[in-house]
């Protein structure tokens, strides 16, 4: 915890100390759209650039890297530099080293998970029921996402909101932003390739507040939570999750390895949804 409370207390003394400490107050879902200064189309494009690059790097998404990189140079700073340094990062390693160092990073450390309410909601009754929210915004959107993955994968995410609705997508974000700024901290902390990534992404964000840096401080400290209660019984009265709230829960153990330190059985697809664009 250490190095990252070093890494976000660095961050936060380069900032305005009135920024830092800038009370929340209510924004329009437009506003809080639009709150980092890019342009809808630039955090589309940054969007499916990030998403592209934290998929599993088989064949396909290493010839893809040349096309990511043409995106990334029509980019704003800091965004443009992000990308690239993970284009840069990626490029540079074999196939094998890459894909070592793949799940390595993302399925065997659990501040390197990339499901988003594993974060926000640990091993917990309430993750059910954030998967199903995340799961009714895709509906929203006339999605389905396949009955064998989990919607919260950072990489569909970003999917939906570059492809289909960047409101949802990035309500989606900003509700588990604590997660996505301890991920990007950690990747920072360890010098992964995926790091610039990440501060891409961030970087489409409306800017941390004081009780968004507390939220990701006091996940640093504690981590996400647990429950020694099994999930037998989610579907069961009394414990307030129906049943797609209770699949997903019950699906997250086999779908993510997230909260143990055994590796995940393999590669995560993203294609999994139309409209992607080409």
């Amino acid at each position: 915890m250490g190095a990252i409370a070093r890494l976000l207390g660095r961050e936060t003394a380069t900032e305005s100390p009135r920024a830092a400490q800038r009370p929340r107050r209510a924004r329009s879902p437009q506003d809080l759209l639009l709150a980092s200064g890019m342009s809808l189309e630039e955090m589309r494009i940054c969007w499916i650039a990030v998403s592209w690059l934290l998929t599993y790097p088989d064949a396909a998404v290493r010839e893809k890297l040349p096309g990511i990189r043409d995106l990334a140079a029509g980019l704003p700073e800091p965004v443009r530099g992000g990308l690239l340094s993970t284009i840069d990062a990626v490029h540079a390693l074999d196939e094998v080293q890459l894909q070592e160092q793949y799940v390595d990073t993302f399925d065997t450390r659990r501040r390197g998970c990339l499901h988003l309410t594993y974060f926000s909601n640990g091993d917990t009754r309430r993750r059910g029921m954030a998967l199903l929210r995340i799961k009714q915004d895709f509906r929203a959107a006339g999605l389905e996402v396949d009955e064998y993955e989990l919607p919260d994968h950072l990489p569909v995410v970003l999917e939906f909101a570059a492809a289909h609705d960047a409101s949802r997508g990035a309500k989606i974000l900003r509700a588990n932003r604590p997660g996505v700024e301890l991920l990007r901290l950690h990747l920072a902390e360890i010098d992964s390739p995926w790091h610039g990534a990440l501060r891409a992404l961030c970087a489409t964000l409306p800017p941390l507040d004081a009780d968004d840096r507390a939220a990701v401080m006091k996940l640093a400290e504690e981590g996400p939570e647990e429950e020694t209660v099994g999930l037998d019984g989610y579907g069961q009265e009394g414990f307030g999750l129906d049943g797609d709230a209770a699949a997903l829960a019950g699906q997250t153990f086999a779908a993510s390895g997230c909260g143990s330190d055994a590796a995940a059985p393999g590669p995560v697809p993203v294609e999994l949804m139309r409209g992607r664009p080409s």
